[in-house]
C-alpha cells in the first residue's frame, strides 16, 4: 500500500534498498510515516524557511518536512547505501531537496541554505550532542537559524531540559537556556525504531531567542561550566581553581558562596560570575 505521499511504505523501502541499520553511524530507523510527520509539525511552520537535516536515512522525516510545505531541505547523509532511496524522494519533489553525501561534522550548510533557516533531525545517537554544542556556540548571536527541532536519547533531552539542583543539570542546560527557549514536544518508546535501541528517545525544540537572557562572554561562561560540573561534587572553589587564581575572591564579589556545587547555581548566577571572572582579567 503507498503512504499518503505517493511513495512506498518505509519498510519497503528499506527492504528495496537493503537499508539495515548500522550500529557504527548511530542509525536507529523511525518507520511511522505518521510519526514522522507529527516530528515535522513540531518545527511550525516550514513554508517560508529552508530546513537542515541531519541523517535522514531512509527519508521519512524528510518526507514529512517536505509534505509539511518546508521551501528546500537540505538532507546530509554520511550513508552512501541511503542516497538511492533519498534520489526518488527528491525526483518526487522536484527541486525541493539537496542530498549532501558528507559526515555532519565536517560539512558547511550554509553554502547551501538561505535564511530563514530551521534545523530538523533525528540525529544520529553517536553525533547529536556534539552538533546541538556546536549550534548553541556560534561565533555570532543570533544564529543563522532560528529554531532546532530534534530528536535525542531521552537521558540527553532531560539534560537539555534540566533545572538547578537536578541530576541531569549539567553545561548541556546551561549552554542551551541561556541563548533558547528549550522544550521537550514530543516523546517516542524504543519499539518505534528498526532496530529498537534499549531507551526511550524524546523530540526537543529550540527557539533561539534575539539575544543571550543575561549577559556574558561566551568563552568565559563556557570554561566555568565546563570546570564547574566536569568535578561537580567539589566545592566550587576547588573546582574552578583553575580558571582564576583568585576564584574564592571572585566567587564572593558574585555574591556566590564558594562552598556551593556547580549544580546549584542558576543560569544568572553562572552568568554574573562570568562577567566577574571577564572584569578580574
Amino acid at each position: 500500500m503507498a503512504a499518503l505521499d505517493g511513495l512506498p511504505p518505509l519498510r519497503e523501502v528499506i527492504a528495496t534498498h537493503g537499508l539495515s541499520a548500522k550500529k557504527a553511524l548511530g542509525q536507529n530507523f523511525l518507520l511511522d510515516l505518521n510519526l514522522t510527520a507529527k516530528i515535522a509539525r513540531q518545527a511550525g511552520d516550514l513554508t517560508a524557511c529552508d530546513v537542515l537535516e541531519i541523517g535522514p536515512g531512509p527519508g521519512g522525516l524528510t518526507r514529512g518536512l517536505l509534505a509539511s510545505g518546508a521551501r528546500r531541505v537540505l538532507a546530509v547523509e554520511k550513508d552512501a547505501r541511503c542516497l538511492p532511496a533519498l534520489e526518488e524522494v527528491a525526483a518526487h519533489w522536484p527541486g525541493r531537496l539537496t542530498v549532501l553525501n558528507a559526515d555532519a561534522l565536517e560539512v558547511d550548510p550554509l553554502a547551501h541554505l538561505t535564511p530563514p533557516i530551521r534545523v530538523v533531525a533525528n540525529l544520529p545517537y553517536n553525533v547529536g550532542t556534539e552538533l546541538l554544542v556546536r549550534w548553541l556556540t556560534p561565533s555570532a548571536w543570533p544564529p543563522v537559524w532560528s529554531s532546532l527541532t530534534l530528536m535525542f536519547q531521552r537521558e540527553v533531552a532531560d539534560r537539555i531540559v534540566a533545572r538547578p539542583g537536578s541530576k541531569a543539570y549539567g553545561r548541556l542546560a546551561l549552554l542551551a537556556q541561556w541563548r533558547c527557549e528549550a522544550r521537550i514536544v514530543l516523546t517516542l518508546p524504543p519499539e518505534a525504531f528498526t532496530p529498537p535501541p534499549k531507551i526511550s528517545s524524546a523530540v526537543v525544540h529550540l527557539t533561539a531567542l534575539p539575544e543571550p537572557r543575561f549577559p556574558a562572554d561566551p568563552q568565559v561562561l563556557s570554561r566555568l561550566t565546563a570546570a564547574g560540573f566536569n568535578q561537580r561534587r567539589k566545592m566550587l572553589r576547588a573546582a574552578l581553581k583553575g580558571v582564576h587564581p583568585r576564584m574564592e575572591a571572585l566567587l564572593e564579589e558574585a555574591g556566590i558562596d564558594p562552598t556551593r556545587r556547580a549544580e546549584t547555581l542558576s543560569l544568572e548566577e553562572f552568568c554574573r560570575l562570568a562577567r566577574v571572572v571577564a572584569d578580574a582579567g
